[in-house]
């Protein structure tokens, strides 16, 4: 420990941690005193093994209060008001966010992360839980077994209370111990591959004239019974604090109060083996005292036998769902920290940690967080379906599918053949009567005809005495019948029970019995499982299991994640910066411009340290050929409100298709109108009354002379409100007073860029700020303008994650905003989403063109590639993705990197070494200096 204390934590700053100072808590086997909060951590010291008289991280705390719980619910009721109260996804959110301003007071940032996850769980669960409205969700985890979720706002004492008694009664029911947790706002039971029944039964799985009953046998097991016996028995003074004058250890005090609950309540210590039935509670004041803790101090049991009458009386809308994963309001409870289990399960063993999480899409969609793929659906129903080759495999199909009908035997797979060839062979026959056609197994034969008694076989075949039953006992009309639905149910996916009854030629009722048996036996389950259907279906469980795997994983492509060298090496491959894959000719200028979209870089620098080292042999008439024929336009986004004179060098320029400027000048938040000079807005006004206009025109129109007109034009330039048909005329900005061409045509010649060469000078195409919209709405994009923005990034990086938005200009959208467009996109099957970077946190996704690149780089040898950036370069990722401090954006600072790996940085004209060059330093130094460059590998006969 330092001298002045350990930082241990760090706790909030409003948190009085200084009244606790001088108490003492164990951490291990050390204990520790508090000593003070210094710079929001706790200071502690050695106590020098003093007895804890305080709890330590995982300690009880008490639960939220009912009115608190009720605040909870209210809030989440007028979201529901507002988000129910418009047609259109969009308005609604918009309404929704308004509502939480208004109200509560919040930043816009905070209304709209609240309304939007809100909105996606209202999209999943079809309502949010109030105190008046309880919702149920049910999910697959990827151990086979399912997760039940109640979501329940009344607090962490009521669900307490709740999760335990259904705990015990789904113990009883199944004869399986379950694992539990209940938060402040929900329950949850992991639920194992025996566990089948129908959603809404369990709403009734618990009654209010016995619920109280269930829940003391429940509370017996949990860990809050003996904790809770050890407080009392302590207070009462049955256990000693102190023994020969010095303080008993806490490890002895539990074994003292373990012996005095054998001895007083001999049930809750003994063998489960020699307990018979329930445990009879004796009449003790410690153990009366210790359950009316346990009921109603760590739980309210009153508060929830309350709620479980107004459930029977029909008072609260209870909802269902069977959802492919889980909802936005399970996360909680997923990851919920131990404090909340209601069972001994450890948190590495717990089954909420096979749930694979989903990212959402957008609350605007429609319910498909609730249905699942039909794609996925047809897959598994192809796959369960039988395609034998040969007479073996169509008789094992026969075996497993128990029956056949004749419309299923399809005769251009040859099935008939085969099955009249089986028939021929004795293996199988053909059983017929009123509505009854089918082919039958041998093996199955016996079974098949105890349902099906009036049908004749043909041929006739005689049932070996080993297939006569389970057991060598004949088969009942009632067994028979199961076994023919259990079978019948692993070759389709899901299906009403209209379907199956009319294939079996048998009445719904009768096949609704066999179904209500194989769902006991968690075999079968029901629920509405096609996309728009209405008829309640039926689907064997691990068949269900699949097609919601397979939902979840659809369009997903595994790939072993790269390191951060191999995804430098690919991005410079992706931006052909590498010798090998550079551009050439004036044809690849509009794909790189395209790369480069919407990238801010010093205007100075756009030429010279971007486009020229992508196109080896780049030249400046190209670019002036895009602008003038009206594909490219450059421009300032993000420009501030006023500017004090033209542009400069560094001045952030963007290089833009001229059909998007309107959509890019869109996205910086509207602050209110650009200030200018009188002598600007008069060639404003100008531009804004005849149009584009050249140079010559703007003098006589403007009554200006030439170089007020230039200073009126670089303060418009710098603004963003004006741009020229060439890039030409922001090259003569630039270039210095005395370099640039004069309007005298005598002294031009041999002089540097023109004003004239520029062209028409013409506004740039901007949103107009309408004061009359909400600000929440002004602030939210259209999803075509994310879903734009988001495929631009792709292009320019080919794997996008958060970390990449750090170098990109401030007035993008969030990965917030962007996060939900890029779901969508992999969910159309745009792009992939995945782990393709390896170092770090959050989701990934990536063009599908660029995978097989970066699996490409992953095996390609290192080979001593040098690639020199400019500072302005969108890949000098140094101190953002790559180790370091990072690099300046200016046009005069350059890196370094070989391998992928930076090696040496030039900022302010000193070069820095980032690695040991070692013997090709004469090599590296010759390239940052822009020497003639000498490839690494050649080190040996360079020298």
């Amino acid at each position: 420990l330092e001298p002045q204390g350990h930082s241990v934590g760090t706790v909030n700053e409003d948190f009085a941690v200084e009244s606790l100072a001088g108490d003492v808590f164990q951490l291990g086997n050390t204990s520790y005193r508090i000593m003070k909060v210094d710079a929001g951590k706790v200071r502690v010291e050695d106590a020098h093994g003093a007895a804890p008289n305080i709890p330590f991280w995982l300690g009880e705390a008490p639960g939220r209060s009912d009115e608190l719980s009720m605040g909870v619910a209210r809030l989440r009721g007028e979201i529901e008001r507002e988000l129910a109260g418009a047609d259109d996804g969009a308005e609604a959110l918009d309404r929704a966010v308004a509502w939480l301003i208004e109200h509560l007071g919040l930043s816009i940032d905070a209304a709209s992360q609240i309304a939007e996850y809100l909105a996606r769980s209202r999209a999943a669960l079809g309502s949010l839980p109030t105190q008046s409205t309880l919702v149920m969700e049910r999910f697959f985890d990827e151990s086979g077994g399912m997760q039940l979720v109640i979501h329940s706002p009344f607090g962490s004492r009521i669900n307490r209370a709740w999760g335990l008694a259904l705990r015990k009664r789904f113990c009883r029911s199944f004869n399986f111990e379950l694992q539990a947790a209940a938060t402040e706002d929900a329950i949850i039971l992991s639920l194992s591959t025996a566990h089948s029944f129908a959603l809404d039964e369990v709403w009734r799985y618990l009654n209010s004239n016995s619920a109280e009953h269930v829940l003391i046998q429940a509370l017996l097991d949990a860990p809050l019974f003996n904790v809770r016996w050890r407080w009392n028995a302590t207070t009462a003074l049955a256990l000693p604090r102190f023994s020969g004058g010095r303080k008993v250890a806490p490890q002895l005090q539990r074994m003292k109060s373990d012996d005095l609950l054998a001895a007083v309540f001999p049930d809750q210590a003994a063998c489960l083996e020699n307990v018979v039935g329930e445990r009879d509670i004796p009449r003790h004041p410690l153990v009366d005292q210790t359950l009316d803790d346990c009921l109603h101090e760590a739980m309210d049991s009153e508060g929830w036998l309350a709620l479980l009458r107004r459930i029977e009386a029909g008072d609260i809308t209870l909802v269902a769902r069977d959802l492919p994963a889980p909802s936005p309001l399970s996360m909680e409870i997923l990851n919920a920290r131990p404090y909340a289990f209601l069972d001994d399960a450890p948190l590495e063993e717990r089954r909420t940690q096979a749930v694979m999480r989903r990212r959402w899409t957008d609350p605007e969609s429609t319910d498909d967080l609730g249905a699942l793929d039909l794609d996925a659906i047809a897959g598994v129903a192809e796959e369960a379906w039988p395609h034998p080759r040969t007479l073996d495999e169509m008789q094992e199909a026969l075996v497993a599918l128990c029956l056949i009908t004749q419309a299923e035997a399809a005769p251009e797979d040859g099935w008939r053949a085969m099955l009249a060839e089986l028939a021929d062979a004795g293996r199988a026959t053909r059983l017929r009567a009123d509505g009854v056609d089918f082919w039958v197994a041998l093996e199955r034969l016996d079974c098949v005809r105890a349902a099906y008694p009036a049908a004749q076989a043909t041929p006739d075949l005689t049932v070996p005495a080993s297939h006569t039953g389970d057991g060598g006992e004949a088969w009942t009309f009632d067994a028979a019948l199961v076994e023919i639905v259990r079978s019948r149910l692993s070759g389709f996916g899901p299906q009403p029970i209209a379907s199956i009854a009319a294939s079996l030629a048998l009445p719904q009722s009768t096949v609704g019995i066999a179904m209500a048996q194989l769902e006991s036996e968690g075999y079968a389950m029901r629920g509405r499982f096609t996309p728009g259907t209405m008829e309640e279906e039926w689907c064997e469980r691990h068949l269900l299991a699949r097609i919601h795997r397979y939902t979840i994983k659809r369009l997903r492509r595994e790939i072993e994640p790269v390191e951060i060298g191999d995804f430098m090496r690919f991005l410079f491959d992706w931006q052909h910066l590498t010798p090998g894959t550079q551009w050439q000719g004036e044809e690849a200028l509009p794909q790189v411009l395209a790369q480069l979209e919407g990238w801010e870089a010093a205007a100075g620098a756009w030429e010279s340290d971007l486009l020229a080292l992508r196109l080896r042999d780049y030249s400046i008439l190209w670019l002036d050929d895009l602008c003038r024929a009206g594909k490219v336009v450059w421009s300032r986004v993000g420009a501030p409100r006023s500017a004090a004179g033209g542009p400069v060098r560094a001045t952030p320029i963007t290089l833009l298709p001229r059909r998007q400027v309107l959509l890019w000048h869109t996205l910086p938040v509207p602050a209110g109108a650009p200030q200018v000079s009188p002598r600007a807005a008069n060639v404003l006004a100008t531009l804004r009354r005849e149009g584009a206009l050249f140079m010559d025109e703007l003098l006589t129109d403007a009554r200006m002379l030439p170089v007020e007109l230039e200073n009126a034009l670089g303060e418009l330039v710098s603004t963003g409100l004006v741009n020229a048909d060439s890039f030409a005329g922001l090259r003569a900005m630039l270039a210095p007073a005395a370099k640039r061409a004069s309007f005298d045509k005598k002294r031009r010649r041999g002089a540097g860029p023109s004003m004239e060469e520029a062209g028409r000078w013409a506004l740039v195409r901007r949103g107009e700020i309408d004061d009359s919209v909400p600000a929440p709405a002004r602030r939210r994009l259209p999803q075509e303008t994310l879903e734009y923005v988001a495929m631009t990034l792709l292009r320019r990086y080919g794997v996008m994650f958060w970390r990449l938005l750090e170098r990109e200009a401030a007035w993008l959208p969030s990965w917030r905003e962007l996060l939900p467009v890029y779901h969508k996109l992999e969910a159309r099957g745009e792009i992939r989403g995945g782990r393709f970077v390896a170092g770090f946190s959050g989701e990934q996704f990536a063009l599908p063109e660029a995978i097989p690149l970066l699996r490409e780089v992953r095996k390609r040898p290192l080979d001593d590639t040098l690639v020199l950036l400019s500072g302005v370069d969108p890949l000098n990722l140094c101190g953002t993705l790559l180790p370091g401090d990072k690099v300046p954006a200016l046009a005069g600072n350059r890196i370094l990197f070989r391998d992928g790996v930076p090696v040496a940085t030039v900022t302010k004209g000193e070069i820095g070494w980032l690695a040991e060059p070692g013997a090709q330093r004469a090599v590296l130094h010759a390239r940052l200096v822009g020497r003639q460059p000498v490839r690494a590998g050649l080190l040996d006969a360079a020298i």
